[in-house]
């Protein structure tokens, strides 16, 4: 099939006739308008509220066993701004002791503007698969590289208080359509020339492979392929344990990664009616070999116990924050210094975070059961001025 290529100009001119009044082109185009994505759309006015404090107010007790290795990560990103170059030179000495990041670092705590400070923690974590790279009679389920007719459109281009929102779409003749939807790749309407990356034998796996973003396929010879997110088709993330939830299969306390594995495998009639509840479909790519771990949206590896994902619209990229929570199976509070290196589709709100438990069945297992009370603190260089888009 011939790869189409759209010019961005071109798709947003097809949008603004959709947007504009009565018109008589002298070839006529239907545009049935894109999806926007759910995991770049933003409202103008997030609910968040920073609010300095004092350290005297911040809990003490932090765990920093991984502290100073996830920041050294993130600064292979963050060295390039001149507002963390400095901290950046600080060697692992300094990053184990808690007084320098109080010499350094001024803290804000999180809440709604409302002032609510009490939020929820989950955990995400990268998956083993077994799979092939050829397709057989056990291995028959595609891991999809991006389709060449996928179009991405930043919409602060025609509308600048979109800033940050993407449209995927695909062109149909002279129209611009929304991107296929789950259900639709399932019953094969992606292009023929389509990549696949790898075939695997479990349909779930693949699911939650598409819900942690990253993961690694093992072949039989003892290779592996190491998978990163590269594109997604456009619709929001819907969860499927919701839904099981609301149709009263399972109860809130069963609804995770493992109750939803177990629900499939006695009902496997059912499982891609139930797959298609969520429209959203993640692409990969191919990533190096590597024994770091998956790389987040700052662009650098994740640390296992200290990287988290965030709504950017809370906490900005690569900044250190405090988080305290309680881990499953614990009575204990847990308060640890992590790095802000990440994103995901269902990570939204003033106080939201998802934790990286690590790689395979364990770090799994751990991410599964994770829903638990959150507070944090986001650390600022002292003297910096605050991201212009937090309110405070």
């Amino acid at each position: 099939m011939r790869r189409l290529r759209v010019s961005a100009v071109t798709v947003a001119a097809l949008l603004l006739a959709a947007c504009a009044g009565p018109q008589r082109p002298a070839t006529p185009v239907a545009v049935v308008p894109p999806v926007v994505s759910q995991d770049t759309a933003k409202p103008a006015v997030p609910d968040v509220k920073w609010k300095r404090v004092a350290w005297s107010d911040v809990p003490s007790g932090w765990q920093m066993a991984g502290s100073g290795a996830a920041w050294q990560t993130g600064c292979r990103v963050l060295a390039a701004d001149s507002q963390w170059a400095a901290l950046c030179q600080a060697d692992q000495s300094a990053l184990n002791d808690v007084n320098w990041w109080q010499s350094q670092f001024d803290v804000y705590q999180v809440s709604t503007t409302d002032g609510n400070v009490s939020g929820m923690l989950t955990g995400y974590y990268e998956p083993y698969l077994s799979g092939s790279l050829s397709r057989t009679s056990r291995f028959n389920y595609p891991v999809y590289g991006v389709p060449a007719d996928l179009l991405t459109l930043d919409m602060s281009a025609l509308y600048p208080e979109l800033k940050g929102s993407r449209v995927r779409g695909r062109v149909e003749g002279k129209r611009v359509l929304p991107y296929w939807s789950r259900e639709a790749i399932e019953a094969g309407k992606l292009p023929a020339d389509t990549p696949v990356l790898a075939w695997v034998d479990d349909p779930v796996a693949l699911f939650f492979l598409q819900v942690q973003g990253s993961g690694r396929i093992r072949l039989a010879d003892g290779r592996q392929v190491r998978l990163g997110y590269a594109d997604q088709n456009g619709y929001p993330y819907q969860s499927i344990g919701r839904e099981l939830i609301r149709r009263g299969e399972l109860t809130l306390d069963q609804a995770s990664m493992q109750g939803i594995q177990a629900w499939a495998k006695r009902n496997p009639s059912r499982l891609q009616g139930l797959l298609n509840v969520n429209p959203s479909y993640v692409f990969f790519r191919q990533l190096p070999d590597s024994n770091e771990g998956p790389i987040g949206s700052l662009n650098v590896p994740l640390t296992e116990g200290y990287s988290i994902a965030v709504d950017t619209r809370s906490v900005p990229l690569g900044a250190p924050v405090l988080l305290e929570t309680q881990l499953p199976d614990s009575t204990q509070a847990a308060r640890r210094l992590v790095m802000a290196q990440d994103t995901g589709g269902a990570i939204r709100g003033a106080v939201r975070a998802d934790l990286f438990t690590g790689l395979g069945d364990a770090a799994g297992q751990l991410a599964g059961r994770m829903r638990q009370p959150l507070k944090y603190w986001v650390l600022w260089p002292k003297g910096k001025p605050l991201p212009a888009e937090m309110p405070r």
